[in-house]
């Protein structure tokens, strides 16, 4: 399976998804390029900037309807 099957399947099942639970599930360290091969593929996936309990803002995705 790829990165981008387990992001797609992730996203299927109603989850949200951040680039730290990428990478510690599935060793993604580029969540936003993943991200864009399923937006070409023709995905909606949705992304909202999100503020960590540390206080970092990273993205969060969701997949649309």
């Amino acid at each position: 399976m790829t990165q981008c099957d387990h992001i797609l399947k992730r996203l299927k099942a109603g989850h949200t998804l951040t680039p730290y639970r990428a990478l510690k599930d599935f060793g993604t360290f580029r969540l936003a390029a993943r991200i864009l091969e399923l937006r070409q593929a023709g995905y909606q996936i949705n992304c909202a900037l999100h503020k960590t309990a540390g206080g970092k803002r990273v993205g969060l995705y969701w997949l649309k309807g």
